[in-house]
């Protein structure tokens, strides 16, 4: 839109804009108010010369209407001016979440002893169903999957890609790696080189599983000391029955020996985590994902364009009209 448009003047325009220095439009009731003082003193002022006229020329003429053009020219300068100087300006505002996301490396048990039915229906489906809910509520984390049995395997690398990754949970099957056993420190060697190159300030890994260790050639001691050294946080969970507690006979070998997971978990400066049932499990997920919030930051973009030249132009127009106007007949023998 042109600085000459009529536009600028209409009400509408003027509710978008927002005031910079809005003191400055107060002054416009002031300098009307000194322009009426300034009419009616000057009236009382003024010589008079009676004359006997008749009543058609003491009727008003539009010749004698415009000794106002002066002062009015002169008002809405001033007023023009006052408007520049509030600086109207339109302000558009946006808002920006920006989340720093989580590194997260899900280490998952899928040895034989999974399969047991302590949690329904099976301690790894159980695993599986938390784990898929427990991604869906990481929207801003770049998560993996890391698989393990007698070895581990990196199944998934860190991704945001959610739906990918919840792929690769529904798949998971105790055939996948056929070596028995329950190798603790391999995942968690892996999850760290998953990890070790990333730059992000938090970095986690949650281990799943059953079982002592019982395999692989790593200690899982030593490397939850390494994960401590890459600042990657451990939380541990032990999926299945307490040892103290009473199990019928049939499930007397499945019961968990949670001392190496305790270990690692407070060498790691995470947590530890019993899930004896599937209610626990899912109540565990939720507490680490409590521990685990994603920092976001409230970003605020404004874009600010200032409008003060469209009115001093006015302002010019009408300050050279003025000028011109005290330089004719209008700025002289009218006002006699």
């Amino acid at each position: 839109m042109e600085w000459f448009s009529y536009q600028w003047f209409t009400i509408s325009q003027l509710r978008q804009f927002v005031w910079a220095q809005p003191i400055y439009l107060y002054a416009i009731p002031a300098i009307l108010l000194l322009f009426g003082l300034r009419t009616l003193l000057a009236g009382q002022s003024q010589q008079r010369l009676n004359v006997a006229l008749n009543q058609t020329e003491l009727q008003p003429s539009l010749l004698g209407s415009l000794r106002y053009l002066l002062p009015l020219s002169f008002f809405i300068a001033t007023t023009l001016i006052l408007m520049a100087l509030a600086r109207p300006q339109l302000i558009r505002e946006e808002t920006e979440r920006v989340a720093e996301g989580i590194d997260l490396m899900l280490a998952i048990d899928i040895s034989s002893s999974m399969a047991e039915t302590d949690l329904k229906p099976n301690r790894l489906e159980a695993a599986k169903r938390v784990a898929r809910s427990f991604v869906k509520s990481r929207h801003n984390d770049r998560i993996g999957l890391v698989i393990f049995a007698g070895e581990a395997y990196s199944l998934c690398p860190l991704t945001t890609d959610h739906d990918l990754l919840n792929g690769y949970l529904n798949d998971l099957d105790a055939s996948m790696i056929k070596t028995s056993g329950t190798a603790i420190g391999s995942a968690l060697a892996v999850c760290i080189n998953r990890m070790r190159e990333s730059k992000v300030k938090s970095k986690v890994a949650i281990l799943l599983s059953d079982g002592d260790n019982t395999a692989g050639n790593l200690d899982p001691v030593t490397v939850a000391r390494l994960a401590k050294a890459f600042n990657i946080r451990i939380y541990t969970v032990a999926i299945g029955r307490p040892p103290t507690q009473s199990v019928p006979s049939n499930l007397a070998t499945v019961t968990v020996d949670e001392g190496i997971l305790t270990t690692i978990a407070n060498i790691g400066s995470g947590s530890f985590f019993r899930a004896g049932d599937a209610t626990r499990l899912q109540t565990v997920f939720n507490e680490i994902d409590r521990l685990e919030k994603t920092p976001v930051k409230t970003v605020i973009y404004k874009d600010v364009k200032d409008f003060y030249r469209v009115y001093l132009y006015w302002a010019i127009v009408f300050l050279l009209l003025t000028l011109c106007l005290k330089n004719t007949i209008f700025g002289n023998i009218l006002e006699d």
